[in-house]
């Protein structure tokens, strides 16, 4: 028997991981390739392979090597089954290695708001940046750049050398479980946004992962429903951000989506993968599947799918794919393709003949520390402020009310989640900052599931956090084979059940529960496969033959809750039995094997006896400023599931507290933590809103940073508010019926179909407010006409006429005056962001080209290409979308088309 102790990794000295090998192609060299489909992949005489989506692999251009000749060179080399067996990874997050051939395996790591390791829970400590939405907030390149360059140094600290980042589908509705992890509802600037962090991320060495390729706008049904796209939504919507981070900045790597698309397996969907990402786009990289994303073996190989994850193979086992080659469904050329593929990202991130995997460790530091508050403060974003309750100045005595206060909301769940170096909370920054009288209340409990139990529990001797046995087969026979001690009671197994076990294992969960008070105390217990619980040896919650789903990144049981009364300091033995085995039991005969993932998760909450509301509101009576902290948290949005309503959660509760808060003190700003637009009924009462998103592990000082005015809020809304869920766009196409979701809104999303429909939005797209003034000068344009070659320059003095040292964000829409088909009202096609200190001005540039002006013109050739039409636009200078300065115009002389 093994003993491992993972709750609490030690500290380890800093360092940088050395790379070796061919870094990103340049420029020149890439544009000077011509990608063309080949329908008919043939050998050459000398049978070398020639690649059916990209020819010219392996050849030289302009007398210059291609990068990667040499993995392909190597991948030709190999025996078949060697190829084949690259085609899959070695286990979770690795590829397969050969070292006696100088191939070493690379390791991949979640994700997109820090680089984790290798395990979903209590793993290595990391940095935990802010969220997709948050940093979109920022709408700041450099600022992007730079935070892609430290999430290189976290992933080399993890020991890996591929980061599974960034995000960036589209927010389509408002209940998009994932919507947090992502950047926006407009494409332009979440491609511009992507593009900067990839930038940053592979200056490092670090290859990129742009996810999820395509049109996983949902969480519902992820693995089975079918989005059904139009080719122009498809084009100028939810194509358009990965074909700016590929022209901007060619990732290394992409990874297919979980849904079908078009009646395709997106992983299979040959013209998005074949068609337009390696043939119009000409892109060179890695295509990897979603984490049991593949869903046969020919079609995602054929179509372009180099590399399934995780291992060992569902689907691209030797003999799978041997029997494909022999029905003719793959040609050699697929499999030579693919494997060489594998081998250039290796090449680009380890290096052909790289060093071995060193182990994971900690990289916190004070510049990263920095970093993340300074992300933090530029993604908040001031909603409103009446009466100039914010910044908080001169109060002797603030009332800290609400869930979120003392609880740390960092990020959204699933895997965007890591553990933290430490974590800051809206109660600790405003502490640290404040030095008068703070009063807090709690006013309601907004948790979606019972808190973990964790901070209830020892081990039988005496650690904080439970022992974990493991069992070689499903019936907990013998000695434990690995014993490991679990910080925390999330205990999802996904990728951490120790080798010695796998297949088929069992596992108990022990430990010793001690109340802090006396009460009819409630536990609650979900598991993956069949579980129970026993408290003092006797059966408590029988969950063996589970049926109903509940809500969990991969699948698990509802929660099964039970009350028991419990004495104060009095402990109890706690003991849980589960295996790895599938549940429900119907889904063995679907998925075809008896057993999965394990895991389990433990919550527990004991009796409260208090009035909270009553409580919240004499607080809010006596102080002087009333912050109430509000919200959603990773339980409430999470990979896995969507929402199911835009209110705040639970059944009204909070609402119901901010309106006897709001009743109680006039000066009251009301902070709302989410990734995605929530109901505000109370917004005409509330003085002040501040959009906190989920900050990561400065939120707290961010947050206080920004309510004492220490730094002004710039953040600007990457996502429209609607009023109310049914004024989205998807109102009515969500989540779809009979795992089909039609995106009948087309083109128009986000703030093109509030303003196409002339509904108000609640907080329009753009808006942000500050603590200062800005007056936008007359712009001037330094041409009137664009061509296909050209571009155009537009100048706006920006002039800061208040009294706060601010960031001022000037974005520029354009408008077709007149087309030949519908277009929204404007779009956004230039945005900077500028810092002005009181009474300076500066000139703001905005450039505009013809991708500025072009909409994806179906009628055009076989598939369409994209067409400036002939005619008069309009550039509309804005503070939002809603409020426009100024305006120019210019002109298309003559129609032109291209295609990337």
């Amino acid at each position: 028997m093994s003993t491992i102790d993972v709750g609490n990794p030690s500290p380890v000295e800093q360092g940088d991981v050395k790379h070796i090998g061919i870094k990103q192609p340049s420029v020149q060299v890439q544009t000077a390739i011509v990608h063309t489909p080949s329908l008919t992949p043939d050998r050459t005489p000398d049978d070398t392979p020639v690649d059916d989506i990209n020819p010219m692999a392996g050849k030289k251009v302009f007398g210059l090597e291609k990068p990667d000749d040499r993995a392909r060179e190597l991948a030709a080399s190999l025996t078949l089954e060697e190829q084949i067996s690259l085609l899959a990874a070695a286990d979770f997050w690795r590829t397969v290695a050969f070292p006696e051939k100088g191939i070493p395996s690379v390791k991949t790591t979640d994700g997109p708001c820090g680089a984790r390791g290798e395990f979903f829970t209590n793993g290595t400590p990391a940095a935990l940046f802010p969220a997709g939405v948050s940093l979109a907030s920022t709408w700041n390149l450099e600022l992007m750049e730079e935070v892609g360059r430290h999430l290189g140094d976290e992933t080399k600290a993890r020991g890996a050398n591929i980061l599974l980042a960034p995000t960036i589908c589209m927010h389509r509705s408002p209940l998009g479980g994932r919507n947090f992890e992502s950047y926006s509802e407009d494409p332009y600037l979440t491609g511009k946004l992507a593009a900067s962090y990839v930038r940053g991320l592979q200056s490092k060495g670090i290859a990129a992962t742009i996810k999820h390729f395509v049109g996983n706008e949902q969480e519902t049904d992820r693995q089975a429903y079918d989005a059904i796209i139009a080719e122009r939504p498809l084009r100028e919507i939810y194509l358009k951000p990965f074909e700016i981070a590929v022209r901007d900045a060619q990732p290394w790597a992409f990874m297919s989506a979980y849904n079908m698309v078009n009646g395709e397996h997106a992983d299979e969907y040959e013209h998005t993968l074949k068609d337009i990402l390696r043939g119009e786009w000409g892109w060179d990289g890695l295509i990897m599947s979603d984490w049991t994303g593949t869903y046969a073996t020919a079609p995602s190989i054929r179509a372009g799918v180099d590399l399934e994850m995780p291992g060992p193979s569902k689907w691209r086992k030797l003999d799978q794919v041997m029997d494909c080659l022999e029905k003719g469904e793959l040609t050699r050329e697929h499999i030579e393709r693919a494997a060489g593929n594998v081998l250039y990202l290796v090449d680009r991130t380890k290096g052909l003949d790289g060093p071995p995997e060193p182990p994971e460790r900690g990289n916190n530091n004070a510049e990263i520390r920095n970093l993340i508050l300074s992300a933090g403060v530029q993604g908040l974003t001031l909603l409103k402020n009446e009466n100039n309750v914010l910044p908080i100045r001169n109060a002797k005595k603030i009332a800290l009310i609400g869930p979120n206060v003392k609880r740390a909301i960092a990020s959204g769940g699933g895997s965007a989640g890591v553990t933290p170096y430490y974590l800051t909370t809206p109660w600790d920054g405003i502490r640290s900052r404040f030095e008068g009288e703070i009063t807090f209340a709690q006013g309601v409990d907004s948790s979606k599931w019972l808190p973990l139990a964790s901070p209830f529990c020892t081990t039988p001797d005496g650690k904080p956090g439970v022992l974990l046995e493991y069992y070689g087969g499903d019936r907990f026979k013998g000695e434990p084979a690995v014993v490991q001690h679990k910080a925390s009671t999330d205990l999802w197994l996904w990728d951490s059940a120790p080798k010695e076990v796998l297949p088929d294992y069992s596992f108990k969960v022990k430990a010793i529960i001690t109340p802090k008070t006396s009460g009819n105390h409630t536990f609650s217990f979900a598991s993956v496969g069949p579980g129970r619980v026993f408290i003092n040896g006797e059966l408590f919650i029988d969950n063996w033959d589970w049926t109903d789903e509940g809500e969990a990144m991969f699948s698990a049981s509802e929660d099964v809750i039970k009350s028991i009364y419990l004495e104060e300091g009095k402990p109890v033995d706690f003991l849980v039995e589960s295996t790895n085995e599938v549940r429900p039991a119907s889904k063995v005969s679907i998925i075809g094997r008896r057993h999965d993932y394990g895991g389990c998760r433990i919550g527990y909450q004991e009796e409260d006896k208090v009035d909270r509301l009553k409580e919240a509101s004499d607080a809010a009576k006596d102080a002087d400023v009333a912050v109430l902290v509000v919200g959603l948290d990773a339980e409430w949005e999470s990979e896995g599931y969507d929402r199911q309503t835009m209110d705040l959660p639970k059944n009204g509760s909070q609402d119901r507290l901010i309106e006897a808060v709001l009743a109680a003190n006039p000066r009251t700003v009301v902070v709302n933590q989410s990734g995605t637009p929530v109901t505000m009924p109370w917004a005409n009462q509330a003085p002040a809103i501040l959009q906190a998103w989920y900050q990561g592990m400065e939120a707290g000082n961010a947050i206080a940073d920004v309510l004492f005015g220490n730094q002004s809020p710039s953040g600007k809304l990457p996502t429209t508010f609607p009023r109310r869920l049914q004024d989205n766009p998807a109102y009515n196409n969500w989540p779809g019926e009979n795992l089909k979701t039609v995106y009948g809104e087309g083109i128009f999303i986000g703030y093109r179909h509030y303003e196409r429909a002339n509904i108000a939005p609640l907080f329009p797209f753009g808006h942000g407010l500050s603590y200062t003034t800005f007056e936008y000068g007359q712009p001037t344009i330094n041409k009137t006409v664009l061509s296909e070659s050209d571009s155009i320059t537009v100048t706006v003095p920006v002039t800061n006429s208040g009294s706060y040292a601010a960031h001022e964000i000037v974005q520029a829409y354009v408008k077709d005056v007149k087309s030949r088909i519908p277009r929204p009202e404007k779009e956004l096609q230039a945005f900077d962001k500028v810092f002005l200190q009181p009474g300076e001005t500066k000139a703001v540039e905005l450039s505009l080209n013809k991708y500025s002006v072009g909409y994806f013109d179906t009628s055009l050739g076989q598939t369409g290409a994209w067409i400036a039409e002939e005619g008069a636009f309009e550039v509309l200078i804005g503070a939002s979308s809603a409020d426009i300065r100024s305006k120019l115009s210019f002109e298309v002389k003559e129609s032109f088309q291209w295609i990337f």
